[in-house]
C-alpha cells in the first residue's frame, strides 16, 4: 500500500527535476529543499536577508498546500554557501517561528544550485 501523497502548489517554484515540492505520510510532510527562486523560476539574486526571506517564502507556500503552516515544522536543515551568513539567516528565521523552535542542523556547502547562498529543507508534523 502507496501512503505517500504528493504535495504541489503553483505558489512555490515548480520542481526541476524528479522530484516533489513535499511529500505527505501521515502526518509528516518533508518539505523539499528550496532556494530563492519565486513562483516563475526566476531566481532572486541578492543578498542573503533577500534570499533567505523568499525561501521562507516557498516553504510557507509548500506548508499551507499540504495543509499546514511553517511554524509546524519540527526539522529544518539549512545549507549556506558561506557559513558568515548565518547570523543573519538565524534572525530572519526568528520572524517567521516561535517557541518551541524546530531542530535544526546548518550545514556550509561548496555550492548550490543557481548560485544561491541559502537552501532550507524541512519536516513538518500536522496536527501536533
Amino acid at each position: 500500500m502507496n501512503n505517500k501523497q504528493m504535495i504541489q502548489t503553483n505558489e512555490a517554484p515548480q520542481p526541476i527535476g524528479a522530484y516533489s515540492q513535499a511529500v505527505r505520510v501521515g502526518d509528516t510532510v518533508y518539505l523539499s529543499g528550496q532556494i530563492a527562486l519565486d513562483t516563475k523560476g526566476v531566481f532572486l539574486a541578492g543578498d542573503i536577508e533577500a534570499q533567505t526571506r523568499q525561501v521562507f517564502k516557498n516553504l510557507a507556500a509548500v506548508a499551507l498546500a499540504a495543509g499546514g503552516e511553517l511554524n509546524q515544522c519540527v526539522k529544518l536543515t539549512i545549507f549556506l554557501s558561506d557559513l558568515t551568513d548565518f547570523p543573519v539567516v538565524n534572525s530572519v528565521m526568528a520572524e517567521y517561528f516561535s517557541a518551541p523552535y524546530p531542530a535544526r542542523s546548518t550545514i556550509e556547502v561548496s555550492a548550490l544550485p543557481k548560485g544561491a547562498r541559502v537552501e532550507i529543507e524541512g519536516i513538518m508534523l500536522l496536527n501536533a
